[in-house]
Parts: C-alpha cells; structure tokens; sequence
C-alpha cells in the first residue's frame, strides 16, 4: 500500500510537471484569436510539404518552388530553420510569428501617429497627401507598395483613408477575410 501511494504520487508529480509544460508553451495560444491559430495551422500545414509536424529544410525548398522561387541559397534556409532554435513544430512557429508580431504597435500608438495627419479630427486623412509622404519621406515606398497598401485600406466616401478602419484592421486583422 504505501509503495502503491508512493508510486501514484510520481505519477501526479510527472503529470503535474507535464501540465506545468503545457502550460508555459501555451502561453503563445494566448497572444491570438482562435481564428488567428487557425489560419497559422493552415499556413503551416501548407509549409509542412511532407507532413510529418516539423518544417525542415525540403518543406521550406519545396514551398519557395512552387511559389515560384527555386533557387533560394542555403544559407538563407538555414537562417531560417535557426530561428526556431530546434526543430519547428507548430507551437514553436506559432512562437516566432508571436515574436515578430510582438513589435506592431498598439492601437492607441498607431492612431496617434495618424491623428496628426488630421488636424480637423475627422477620423480620415486625404488619400494624395498621404501617398505622396509614403513615396518621400523616411522609409520610402515604392509606388506599387502604395497601390498594394491603398487597395486594403478603407475610404471613406470622398476616398480619403479611414485611419480607425485602418488601425483596426493593422492590429486585429481583416475580419472580411473569412
């Protein structure tokens, strides 16, 4: 009886130790919306070209082949693969998306930095204005950049940029998309 208890007590202590792991590597699972997971699911899925959980080398390979790039050089694969300091899983890509995505601003952020485009506090800015400021000043955009930016954006009426429209769709995502 007391080498049974005993052994039941390892077996809680592994379980709650488990438990404990989970817990620390869904923390990531925390950072999005089930919707978000999902798509992240769908896009590694589409990586993971031979399906075994883990993107190796030949998924990143063949991935760039059939987007139409086939000579990535190694260096940049393996650059890649050593972002994830070990093999990439899906919790492990979830986190580095975590990561990089970890730096977007805040929403309050964001709408400040348009507000001061909108002195009247219309809630829009003028659509040539901002384009030409996006072609000229500090990191410069390409006038195809722009074009791709303009045709996500939300305009108003007048087809000025509706910037709280915009800010929401930078930090939460286009709810369209489904």
């Amino acid at each position: 009886m007391g080498e049974d208890s005993h052994r039941k007590a390892g077996t809680r202590g592994k379980a709650a130790a488990t438990k404990q792991a989970q817990r620390g590597s869904s923390n990531v699972f925390s950072m999005f919306e089930q919707a978000q997971i999902q798509e992240f699911k769908e896009a590694f899925s589409c990586i993971d070209q031979n399906r075994d959980g883990i993107i190796c080398k030949s998924d990143l390979r063949e991935t760039y082949s059939q987007l139409g790039k086939v000579s990535v050089p190694e260096e940049e694969l393996d650059a890649m693969l050593q972002e994830g300091k070990g093999p990439i899983n899906f919790t492990v890509f979830l986190t580095l998306f975590g990561e990089k995505l970890n730096g977007t601003d805040p929403e309050e952020a964001i709408l400040s930095a348009f507000r001061m485009f909108d002195p009247s506090g219309k809630g829009v800015v003028k659509k040539d204005e901002f384009k030409q400021l996006l072609l000229t000043q500090a990191d410069k955009f390409s006038l195809a950049e722009v074009e791709q930016m303009f045709a996500l954006t939300p305009m108003d009426l007048a087809g000025d940029i509706d910037y709280k429209s915009l800010c929401y769709i930078i930090t939460h995502g286009d709810e369209k998309e489904e």
